[in-house]
């Protein structure tokens, strides 16, 4: 098999459905839908208090809402930002903007006021919903809004003005007829995490996202009717279009490291969660939660992973705790493509028995349907019309591409990413993930690293993900991340390694523990690649055993991560430290 297009293996209602011309389609119509077919259904519950809405309450709250911000001004194709929690509120907004043929913007808030305000300022907002603590760094902050003519406060308004949602829902109309919007019509901006550069905003289509709730509704076998726990605020849009219920955790979705785990457990076990999606920092903790204390969660049907590789160790754990017929599925993509392939936790676990844990990457998947995956020759130089003479021969490291009903076709307002993410093809448009891979024999796609964070030495490059497979190996290591130092092309690799608890070396353990670790790392031929897309597989991926011999070995307390799912190392950050430790 390979990783062409799979467009052509699937029955032709499939097809109408992912790969339609252009229509009249609005994404907020899977709420209507769901309040005519299952209006006595709860769509929504928070999970801390038990409060629900019915799929018909919340079409009629987001019509309610949809009217009330007409009233004070806010248009077609405005750009409003919305920065309020997750729950009722958040869920009746979105839809009542997606209703209006408006544009919300959402930014991770965890980010940081600073970087926050950097991407408010590239959007040019026309209208701004956010809780009080959102509107006083409006005050504090103008520049940053000095577009913004229209403002609902989510909550107590003080003295900036405005009105308050209370306002704008009093008394408005529960009926609203959804704008006639097209399937390729701007539906919202998302912006990145920032994880390994600057924040960006993603525009979605309302096509892509129908894509999307069609495309995980069909792979995963979701059905209507079923119990969502999504511990990512957007996922919830995704729960209700589906027709499932969604569960509000109790948890703050800015932080899903820090968890409880004991809610978690508890909102699956008193609801019945059948479906639930998160980063894979929730599940470190919840997964030894349940071993420890031999909890079961025998209503859960799938779990749902990203946002990071996913260690196998907590797939195993989560499979002592799920029915048999459960599986866990890690989901593979990007804000900018969202999904492009799965693979099932069993499928993973029997990878590993087939080419060892170490030193391979991470197996992502096959593609889902329509997604079409080429791995084509690194660079860092913009390519702006695809060619196939890009591609690289199966078996090699390149960098992954992707086209289909979900990739996304531009930044907003920022020529210079879209030159260097974009590629032109015809009527359509790849985008280059920005992820290093291969493709093994039986067409699954591999992760090897981020592009951006490669180490190029004299002599040749090395990927982060396939490195720090065989360091974490080691019994004392918790988790490693692989940074270069000095110019590139001419980079001294370091492994920063952050022990176990009660691992951290002091005194001789520190030169010990450091040969136990080089020593680990010589037999593994994929851990280094002297990357020449001319050559052969075999000496694409021959180890450089010098380089390794001469590199530097660090410890760390703690490897700092992603602001959103709390799970990706910030290794731009960790080179800048390692640099300054061997100055």
């Amino acid at each position: 098999m390979t990783l062409q297009t799979l467009e052509t293996q699937v029955n032709a209602p499939e097809a109408t459905a992912l790969f339609g011309p252009t229509v009249t389609f609005n994404i907020a119509s899977h709420l209507p839908q769901m309040a005519a077919t299952r209006p006595n259904q709860r769509a929504v519950v928070l999970g801390r208090s038990g409060a629900a809405l019915t799929f018909a309450e919340l079409e009629s709250l987001s019509n309610r809402y949809a009217n009330g911000l007409s009233a004070i001004g806010v248009a077609r194709a405005d750009r409003v930002l919305v920065m309020v929690k997750p729950g009722f509120e958040f869920l009746g907004m979105i839809f009542a903007l997606f209703k209006m043929g408006a544009v919300p913007v959402m930014i991770d808030p965890g980010m940081g006021v600073g970087r926050m305000l950097e991407c408010i300022r590239t959007v040019d907002l026309h209208g701004f919903v956010g809780v009080p603590l959102a509107q006083i760094v409006r005050v504090l902050r103008p520049f940053a809004f000095r577009s913004v003519r229209s403002v609902v406060t989510v909550g107590k308004r003080w003295f900036w003005g405005g009105a308050s949602l209370d306002e704008l829902e009093r008394g408005a109309s529960g009926h609203f007829t959804l704008v006639d919007t097209k399937s390729t019509d701007p539906a919202a901006i998302l912006f990145t995490s920032g994880s390994t550069g600057p924040a960006k905003g993603v525009v979605y289509e309302h096509g892509m996202f129908d894509a999307q709730v069609r495309m995980i509704q069909l792979h995963y076998g979701i059905k209507p009717g079923e119990i969502d726990l999504p511990t990512f605020p957007l996922f919830g849009l995704f729960s209700v279009a589906m027709g499932m219920t969604a569960v509000i955790p109790d948890m703050d979705a800015a932080r899903p490291a820090r968890v409880n785990p004991a809610k978690i457990v508890e909102a699956i076990r008193d609801y019945g969660i059948t479906n639930t999606f998160g980063s894979p920092a929730i599940w470190k903790r919840v997964a030894p939660y349940c071993v420890e204390r031999d909890l079961k969660l025998p209503t859960l049907r799938r779990v749902l992973i990203a946002g990071a590789p996913v260690p196998l160790q907590v797939i195993e754990q989560l499979h002592g705790v799920l029915p048999a017929e459960a599986d866990v599925h890690t989901p593979y993509g990007a804000t900018e493509s969202m999904p492009i392939s799965s693979i099932r936790g069993r499928e993973l676990i029997g990878l590993r028995s087939d080419v060892g844990r170490a030193g391979a990457g991470t197996c992502v998947g096959r593609p889902l349907l329509g997604i079409d995956v080429r791995l084509i020759r690194i660079t860092d130089d913009p390519i702006p019309k695809w060619s196939d003479d890009l591609v690289v021969a199966d078996g090699e490291y390149g960098e992954i591409a992707v086209a289909g009903p979900v990739v996304t076709k531009a930044y907003f307002g920022i020529p210079h990413a879209d030159a260097l993410a974009k590629i032109r093809d015809g009527v359509r448009w790849w985008h280059r993930i920005g992820d290093i891979g291969y493709r093994d024999a039986e067409g699954r796609l591999w992760f090897c690293g981020r592009k951006s964070q490669r180490v190029a030495t004299e002599r040749g490059m090395m990927f982060t993900d396939c490195c720090e497979g065989v360091f974490n190996e080691h019994p004392g290591v918790a988790r490693s991340a692989l940074v270069g130092v000095g110019p590139l092309g001419n980079q001294t690799p370091v492994i920063v390694i952050e022990p176990k608890p009660g691992h951290f070396p002091r005194g001789e353990r520190v030169s010990v523990f450091t040969r136990e670790l080089l020593e680990l790392v010589q037999p593994h031929a994929n851990c280094h690649s002297t990357i020449d897309n001319r050559q052969s597989s075999s000496t694409n991926r021959q180890l450089a055993i010098g380089n390794w011999q001469s590199a530097q070995v660090l410890f760390h307390r703690s490897l700092p991560v992603d602001v959103r799912h709390n799970a990706k190392i910030n290794r731009e950050e960790l080179a800048r430290w390692a640099a300054r430790r061997l100055a």
